[in-house]
């Protein structure tokens, strides 16, 4: 994962940092958004806050999965790992879909590095990438609004949607927060050969 990387022209002319994935490398949970964030640009940590936690890290934190008593610019994860589909962001608009498809091999190494339980997309484009991937659903079927904190069994991982934190209300991400609660208070391993933690 090449920091000077240089596969997408329209994304390296306007980055300040590739972004790659952060958290825990053991994680059961791995959340993964569209792009990085622009602070994420600035600072190389996806979500990552300067002087106050994200939405994302403060739902997280309600789940005693970011310690939020620790660096908002480097916040301490635990049990979950944070990444995207892209490394890089352009200040204008989404990734293009050959974007998405040259880093798409970093994503995919990273999911089978931690090999989480479950995936969180977040927003609709991570949602229709990972459904596509690691569902048998037709991706033109699923809808994040739709599927917002609704747990949707997959092959070899269960996905569990979230509304993107920045478009989400407060009541759509308590709602989220509150399932996924229910979802770790659960069985929520799968059978894959994984190691008891």
């Amino acid at each position: 994962m090449d920091e000077d990387c240089q596969n997408c022209p329209g994304l390296c002319e306007t980055r300040e940092t590739v972004v790659h994935g952060y958290g825990d490398v053991a994680a059961d949970f791995c959340f993964v958004s569209e792009r990085p964030t622009r602070r994420a640009d600035r600072t190389g940590i996806p979500f990552a806050g300067v002087d106050d936690f994200s939405r994302l890290h403060r739902a997280l934190g309600r789940l005693g999965l970011c310690d939020l008593t620790s660096d908002p610019a480097a916040p301490r994860l635990e049990n979950a790992y944070v990444t995207a589909l892209t490394r890089c962001r352009h200040p204008d608009r989404g990734p293009t879909d050959d974007e998405v498809g040259t880093c798409e091999s970093f994503l995919d190494a990273e999911i089978r590095m931690i090999n989480p339980q479950l995936l969180v997309p977040i927003g609709q484009r991570a949602l229709s990438r990972l459904g596509a991937e690691y569902t048998t659903r037709n991706p033109d079927d699923l809808h994040i609004d739709d599927c917002h904190a609704e747990p949707i069994r997959g092959r070899g991982f269960e996905l569990v949607p979230m509304v993107a934190p920045t478009a989400a209300t407060d009541e759509r991400l308590d709602d989220w927060v509150v399932a996924f609660a229910e979802i770790m208070a659960s069985d929520y391993r799968q059978t894959k050969g994984r190691r008891d933690r």
